[in-house]
Formats: structure tokens, C-alpha cells, sequence
């Protein structure tokens, strides 16, 4: 509690306010501040010093609560049945490790991943999210593109490009990542486009159409630490697109083939995107009352950020009034985390 206090006090000194990341880009590139969370990254100086010792016991914890919804679409042949479920497989175990719970995560294969039963995952993923969460959702397999429309190729009737943008805009989640890693996915990219929404295809248009690379160098980023760049054993939508954007040059380099595929994002802010963590920063406990406090502690931090977001609007008392909440709040979760946390499996 002298944590929340001191951060009351501290955040109401005149000249002493916290300052927006825009504002105050240098913090987190200091040497002294390179442990620190997101959220300390966006206080001042003086401030971040006062809390460095409580915020880097959040260092180890997940900025984003997320539901990911992986689809398996049709292989065609074994081979490729394989290789897509395989995938599937590895990302399953990616998202569970980042949201710590196996509630938030679906998987759609095989036949399993027909055209109703995606239908149906997506409405469901709709009427649980909300506008705080964030959602990933990743299509695996074949996909087609007939010169007008996109399809995505699943046992039966496929999912066209307009009928997913209708599902995928149904969702409330205000943090939204689709990876599309269909062959011609390139085709959906620009129909897909939202604020609030990253979208990565993993061809440059619906004229590529052999079978993709990207799912696989993708995973890869996802569950080993090759694509961590700055090794804080969290993989954002920045490093992962990069490492499998770069791993499928290199293996068509060291084929002697021609690429026949360029993958594609659009969206803001994709650094600000989490999508896997690993070593000391996975949050998955051996007990489910831990994970769910963690799951609060996610809520609470995107609140911090609602409240940044609506700085421009408020007037500066009100501003740093609500700021110093939501940080007292952070504060007396951390307690409660303190006091039960048990040894995090490996």
C-alpha cells in the first residue's frame, strides 16, 4: 500500500506529472528503465524511478488479454493436412501460454473447420469479447481467388472474403490482429482493413496462388525466441511478421526458386501487439486463481491506457486524477498476486 501512495502523491506534484510515450519517447531507451513494463515506459523520469521496483515485478506479465481463434482450413492432400494441423498445433500452444488459460483459445481443423462451424466460432468469439480484449484470429490452409472474390478453402462450401470481413466486424474487441496465411490472401487484405485492426496476408494479392510458406516461419516466431529482437522474451506482431517475412525470402534464396509469395500488414501500431511470450515473461501458473488474477491486471492496464487515450479530452486535473486511480488499483492487485503467486511452470 505505501507503493500506491507514494505513486498518489508523486503523480499530484506539479511539473511531476506522468507523460505520454509521444511525449517522453527517451524513457524506455535508457539503459536504466530497459526492465521496465509497458506501463512504466509511459511515466516521467522522476515518476518511473519511484515505481521501477513495483513495475518490473510486472515485466513477467502479459499487456494484452486476448481470445485467438485459429482455423484450419482444407489441406487438399495429406500432406498438407498434416502441415496445416501441425501448425495449428504449435500456435494453440502459443496463445494459451499468453492469455494462461485454455479458455481463450479455439482451434478449428480438419473437418472441424467447415464453413458453419467457423460461422459459428466467430459469433461466439463476437458475444464474449469486449471492447477491451484483444483478438487474434489466424487462418491456416488454402485459400482462392477468382478475379472478384477471395475464398477461403474449408471441407464443403468455402467462406468468402466479404462474408468474413461481416463476422470479423461483428467483433467489439477495439485491438483486433488477423493473420490470413492462405495462399492469395492477398486478395482479402484491403476488404478486411478497420481502425483498431492489423491485418497481414501472406501474399501480395489473389494472384499468388501456390501454397504459402508464411504459417510456418510464422509459428516458428510464435513459439521459439529467434524473433525476439530486443530479448525481452516477448514477441509483438512487429518481430513475428519480420522474422517470417524474412525466413520465407531466405528460404526460397536457399532453394535457387523464385518467391512465390510477399506477404502484406496494414494496421497501426503493431510493435503495441503481443502475440506470444516465453522464458520469464509467460504468465502460465499451475493455478488457475493466479491466471485469473493476471486476467484483472490486464483489464486494469488497458483501462491505464483508456485513460491515455482520452487525455486530449479531459482537463489536466481530471486527467491525472483518474491516472492515479487506475495506478493505486494496479498497486493493490500486485499485493494480491504477491500473496498467492506460486511457482510458475517452466
Amino acid at each position: 500500500m505505501a507503493v500506491a501512495v507514494e505513486v498518489g502523491e508523486a503523480v499530484r506534484k506539479k511539473g511531476d506529472r506522468p507523460q505520454a510515450t509521444g511525449d517522453r519517447p527517451e524513457v524506455c531507451d535508457t539503459p536504466s528503465f530497459s526492465g521496465l513494463s509497458p506501463v512504466a515506459c509511459r511515466l516521467s523520469p522522476s515518476i518511473a524511478s519511484r515505481l521501477s521496483p513495483f513495475l518490473l515485478l510486472f515485466a513477467s506479465l502479459t499487456h494484452a488479454a486476448t481470445h485467438s481463434l485459429i482455423i484450419s482450413g482444407l489441406g487438399g492432400e495429406s500432406g498438407y493436412e498434416k502441415r496445416f494441423a501441425e501448425q495449428a498445433d504449435r500456435l494453440a500452444g502459443a496463445a494459451r501460454q499468453l492469455t494462461g488459460t485454455d479458455a481463450d483459445t479455439t482451434v478449428l481443423s480438419g473437418a472441424g473447420a467447415d464453413r458453419e462451424s467457423v460461422r459459428r466460432a466467430l459469433r461466439e468469439l463476437a458475444a464474449k469479447a469486449t471492447a477491451d480484449d484483444a483478438v487474434i484470429v489466424t487462418l491456416i490452409g488454402h485459400g482462392s481467388f477468382d478475379g472478384e472474390q477471395y475464398r477461403l478453402n474449408l471441407p464443403g462450401p468455402d467462406l468468402t472474403a466479404s462474408e468474413l470481413a461481416t463476422l470479423f466486424d461483428a467483433i467489439p474487441a477495439r485491438h483486433q490482429l488477423i493473420v490470413n496465411a492462405t495462399s492469395a490472401s492477398g486478395a482479402a487484405l484491403d476488404a478486411w482493413k478497420r481502425d483498431g485492426r492489423i491485418v497481414i496476408a501472406a501474399t501480395k494479392s489473389g494472384g499468388e496462388r501456390t501454397a504459402t510458406r508464411f504459417a510456418e516461419h510464422w509459428a516458428a516466431a510464435l513459439t521459439t525466441l529467434d524473433a525476439d529482437v530486443n530479448k525481452d522474451d516477448i514477441i509483438t506482431v512487429t518481430e513475428a511478421y519480420d522474422y517470417a517475412t524474412r525466413k520465407v525470402a531466405e528460404s526460397f534464396k536457399s532453394e535457387a526458386l523464385l518467391a512465390t509469395e510477399h506477404s502484406r500488414m496494414v494496421g497501426a501500431e503493431p510493435a503495441r501487439f503481443q502475440v506470444s511470450r516465453m522464458g520469464t515473461a509467460a504468465r502460465v501458473t499451475t493455478d488457475p486463481a493466479v491466471n485469473a488474477l493476471y486476467a484483472e491486471r490486464v483489464r486494469i492496464e488497458r483501462e491505464l491506457d483508456g485513460v491515455r487515450e482520452r487525455k486530449p479530452s479531459l482537463q489536466a486535473d481530471a486527467y491525472y486524477d483518474e491516472l492515479d486511480g487506475v495506478l493505486v488499483k494496479l498497486a493493490l492487485l500486485q499485493r494480491q498476486i504477491d500473496a498467492v503467486q506460486p511457482e510458475e511452470v517452466p
